[in-house]
């Protein structure tokens, strides 16, 4: 029988921990599978009332889980969603936006519904080279940026569109005189501009007045009898949901004779407008611009989604899908960047890029993009989208008779 030293038990002890911890390494990178690519998702989670970066997120969710159930991208490779919040603070969201760009494998960061955030990142896409997707963000200047390359791409409303859809549908319901109650922000003011510009071409239309109102403004009452006195037959508002549920409540406690009717961008629809209007929104004549409604969607892309949706929320019905729009974008926006993905063979962002502007058709929920988008066009919506929405009673918003 051999003897071993002391000296010779350690060698083989040793030797035997250094082959087991190379088995355990093995094993762990068997079950790890291929690394993922990562995609980035910027929003405002942590502000109050807010449900639009959880819509977007939603969408983004059912997106990867298609793909991931289909085998992923770049031949296996599983996407990855990772999450900031920036809190609707600018300085917040270009932190955000540095270490996203850091980040190995992070593909293109997805942004959240606040067009002034998304414009004071602009330098830092720039400097970094970040592929953004917008899924919410309407302001033109968020595409129209300036950059050579551009590394925006969106998929949802632009200002220039939603101005003239609001103001020629108070123009058809013989509402020719118009007040403009605006955000005194990049937000308000790039609506302003579209306002003016569609005005100047319209013969029969007319701004009496344009009233600003701040953020987080307790009153609006005000600015909204300014605009009744100077001659306004109707209201087009651009508000998110505590200012617009202000006006609401404000309005309904009023006189009927001077209730006017209220045509609202979409902001309103991304945060618990319904639940903070309360009754009074049923005593309003209140209209808000749409891209997409679930009502409207084709039968065998609607049945897919709401199956792949099932899958990773409780979510049953159409009518509890809260933030429609930036659910259904975000979902369509995902899968047109996994095929992107593909058709560069690489997570390298630029031929990422590139590969936007290469694909001919998707077949999405909202249309068949064909192309998404192109080296002169990084707007995959336009006019032919844009629809007019009303609350229901129970807070469901559905499409109206608008043309």
């Amino acid at each position: 029988m051999p003897i071993f030293t002391a000296d010779r038990r350690r060698s083989a002890l040793v030797r035997l921990l250094a082959l087991g911890t190379l088995l355990v390494l093995s094993c762990a990178g068997a079950v790890a599978g291929p690394a993922p690519v990562r995609i980035g998702l910027d929003a405002e989670f942590g502000l109050d009332n807010s449900t639009s970066a959880q819509a977007v997120e939603l969408g983004l969710r059912t997106a990867i889980g298609e793909i991931n159930r289909a085998g992923g991208v770049l031949g296996g490779r599983p996407l990855e969603l990772v999450t900031r919040d920036h809190r609707s603070l600018p300085a917040r969201g270009i932190r955000n936006i540095e270490e996203f760009a850091r980040m190995p494998d992070l593909v293109a960061v997805f942004g959240g519904r606040f067009s002034p955030v998304v414009i004071e990142e602009l330098p830092t896409l720039k400097a970094t080279k970040t592929l953004f997707m917008a899924p919410w963000s309407s302001a033109d200047m968020i595409v129209d940026n300036g950059m050579q390359p551009n590394y925006v791409y969106r998929l949802s409303l632009r200002d220039s569109l939603a101005m003239p859809k609001l103001l020629e549908t108070a123009r058809k319901r013989g509402l020719r005189r118009v007040g403009l109650l605006l955000t005194n922000t990049s937000w308000g003011r790039s609506n302003l501009a579209a306002a003016e510009e569609y005005v100047a071409g319209a013969r029969d239309l007319r701004i009496v007045q344009t009233a600003w109102y701040n953020w987080r403004d307790q009153s609006l009452v005000a600015r909204y009898e300014s605009l009744r006195r100077a001659g306004a037959q109707a209201i087009v508002l651009v508000a998110n949901d505590d200012e617009a549920a202000v006006l609401v409540r404000e309005v309904a406690a009023l006189p009927k004779a001077q209730h006017l009717p209220i045509l609202s961008h979409w902001g309103v629809t991304g945060g618990e407008f319904t639940k903070q209007a309360g009754p009074a929104l049923q005593q309003v004549d209140f209209s808000v611009i749409q891209t997409f409604s679930f009502f409207r969607a084709d039968r065998q892309q609607l049945a897919r989604f709401m199956k792949s949706l099932a899958a990773v929320s409780t979510i049953r019905r159409i009518e509890d899908i809260q933030g429609p729009v930036g659910v259904a974008h975000s979902y369509d926006l995902m899968h047109i960047l996994a095929r992107a993905i593909d058709l560069a063979g690489s997570t390298d962002r630029k031929a990422v890029r590139d590969a936007l502007e290469k694909l001919k058709v998707h077949r999405g929920l909202i249309k068949t993009y064909a192309p998404p988008f192109t080296p002169r066009r990084h707007e995959a919506l336009g006019e032919r989208e844009l629809l007019i929405a009303r609350y229901r009673p129970d807070g469901t918003l559905v499409p109206t008779d608008d043309r």
